[in-house]
Order: C-alpha cells, then structure tokens, then sequence
C-alpha cells in the first residue's frame, strides 16, 4: 500500500527484541541483532521508549519523513512521546495486521508515527482498509476512511468536553508543568476540560498476552521457509538456549512463560483474564468515562492511557507538548472509543497548530 501511494521505503528500523515481549529487564530499544537505539534528545542518556524505538529516533532526527510502529501494549505511544513525535495507536482492526510478527490477536496493532499531525494523518490513510489476510480488518469496514486530512480542523476543539484524570496528573514530576501549560491550551481552544476521578481500574495485572503470544507465534513460524531453524515457540527457546551469548543476554522468561501455557487458549484462567480485561479496559473504563462524565474524549498526561487503549483495542494519539529539563520530550494523549479516529485527529490537529509544543532535537 505504501508503494502503491508513492511512497519511498528507506529501510527497517530496529526495535526493542521481539517487541519487548522476549523477557523481563530488556531496556528500551535494545535487540540482539541491531544493538541498542539511542534517543535523538540525549543519546545514552534519555530513554528512547520502546518497543517500536528505531522508527521513534529516525523520524524525531529527520531521517524519515513518516514511519510505522507496532503496538500491543504502548509501542507506539511509548517511543512517540520519548522522541517527540505524534504517533497514533488506531482502533485495533484499522490496520492489517498481516505480516507482522504477532503477540495478541485482540491487542495488536501498526499505526502512524510522524512529527506532525497531518503527515500522521496522511500515513493513515494509505495503510487502512480490509484486509482478507486478517480478519479483525473486517470489522473496519464503514469506518475506515483513505483521507483522514479532511477531519483535520483548527476548530477542532471548540465545544468538546475533555475529560483529563487528576490522579495521573498528581503523579506527575518533572513533566507536570508541561501538562497543566497543555490543560490551559485546551480551555484557550474552545474545549471544556472537566478534572475527572479515573474511578474504573486503570492498572491491573493480567496474563492474557502469555497466553495469546504462543499460538500466534506459532502460527506465523510456521509459516516460514524450511531453511530457517525454528518453527515454533519451543524451537526458539531452545535456539537462544544454543545461542546463549548473542541471543540471552537479559534472558528469555516472557518466553518460557508462554510456552509454559497450552496454546490453545482454553484455559479457565485466561478466558476469565481476557473477559476481565476487555470489561475494564471498556465498559468499566473508557466508555465508562466519557459516558459518566459526558465526555468527548479523554485526555491523560504523558502515555497514561496506555493500559486502557491497548487492551480495550481502542485508539489513541499522542501529541508534543514539549520537553523537561533535562531535555526529555513529553506529550499528552487523546483517547476515546472505537473508530473516532477522525474525532481525534481534529482535536489532536486543533492543538498541536495553535501551541507549536514540539521542539526538534538538536543533533551534533
């Protein structure tokens, strides 16, 4: 699709190992094969986000006009705020998923990141739409659009009711300046920003993901040509096993978890963990919300809406509002129910044109 639009593909980017989902401690752009990713604000010293980190630094330092992450969990909105770029989580489905290696057939993702508004906009555009290879894209159809330009508005705020959470904001430190500079912006800009209680359970542990990862990776490595070594979860396992110095060097115990599970997804537990998550990632979280409060959207600090979006399949944008101190850019994401993504573009638009928050990196 994107050839087909016009568009130049420089290359692949490098990305947290297996998309932070190998095991537990890996730090932020980091992976085996292409070393670790560095944030264009402060090489070696600022976090870089993860796990879509190479697509976040390459575009923050103007190597790539737009480029594509994948998500399940934060790895689009993650990197896109640590490098300072918009980056946009869309409601699970949009997207084809087809080709992508997988984690959750319910959370899974590719989305936009650009550093404005409207290239993220356009970048959407192109990769929406049905897709027979994957079935969540048939959802899509009726909701899905080609141009999502026409939605972007400067007006885009006026009259909307947001609602921004306190609690995140109170848990703010060196970022909460930028936020509440963000919060009157919004009030400048028509919105009604009404301070809420995120009484629905923003974070809680589960273990859907252990259990959806191994028959999708399955799946997809079985896919692939005789002459590759492994072909399945245990294969893996047991090839970083014989790999140990260039394949474990922060372990493999998200993997060993997951193979530790039947893959059939028939456990009692993960079907009580799934149905829990959808039911407070949705009617006890985001629709609950703006349905309490009367709300067009929610606006949390940073990337605080992660949880939410990602396990209600439910999209998200992340906008600069720019950086701290010690130079670390910060953002705000707007989030709200499936397929408002032409909602969220506009008032996403509408902001990032009348405040200019975003300050590029300064590169040596």
């Amino acid at each position: 699709r994107l050839r087909e639009a016009g568009a130049v593909i420089l290359g692949k980017a490098n990305m947290t190992e297996w998309a932070n989902f190998m095991t537990e401690g890996m730090p932020n752009g980091y992976s085996s094969r292409g070393g670790q990713v560095l944030n264009p604000y402060g090489p070696g010293r600022l976090d870089v986000g993860g796990s879509s980190s190479g697509t976040g630094a390459a575009v923050a330092a103007s190597l790539a006009t737009v480029g594509i992450g994948t998500e399940t969990f934060g790895s689009i909105l993650n990197p896109s705020s640590k490098n300072g770029l918009v980056g946009i989580k869309p409601t699970v489905g949009l997207i084809s998923r087809s080709g992508i290696i997988p984690i959750s057939h319910v959370q899974d993702t590719a989305g936009p990141m650009a550093r404005c508004v409207e290239d993220a906009a356009i970048l959407l555009g192109v990769l929406t739409g049905v897709d027979e290879r994957d079935p969540a894209t048939w959802r899509s159809e009726g909701f899905y659009y080609k141009d999502y330009t026409q939605f972007l508005d400067k007006d885009g705020l006026r009259g909307r009711r947001i609602g921004i959470p306190l609690d995140d904001c109170d848990k703010l430190d060196r970022e909460k300046a930028l936020v509440r500079v963000a919060q009157e912006a919004l009030k400048d800009l028509g919105a009604t920003v009404v301070d809420i209680s995120a009484d629905c359970p923003e974070r809680w542990a589960s273990k859907s993901l252990i259990y959806e990862f191994k028959p999708a990776i399955n799946a997809y490595l079985s896919g692939l040509a005789p002459h590759v070594p492994v072909h399945s979860l245990k294969e893996l396992i047991e090839f970083n096993k014989e790999h140990p110095y260039e394949m474990l060097r922060y372990g493999q115990t998200v993997f060993l978890a997951s193979e530790a599970t039947s893959g059939t997804l028939t456990e009692p537990e993960y079907i009580r963990m799934r149905a829990r998550d959808n039911f407070l990632a949705r009617e006890r979280g985001i629709d609950f919300l703006l349905d309490k409060y009367g709300l067009d959207a929610l606006v949390y600090p940073g990337i605080g809406c992660t949880m939410l979006s990602a396990r209600a399949g439910y999209p998200a944008i992340a906008v600069p509002v720019g950086v701290t101190e010690e130079n670390q850019p910060v953002s705000i994401t707007f989030t709200s129910r499936a397929w408002t993504e032409p909602l969220l573009l506009a008032m996403a638009y509408a902001f990032e044109k009348a405040t200019c928050f975003r300050k590029p990196p300064v590169l040596d």
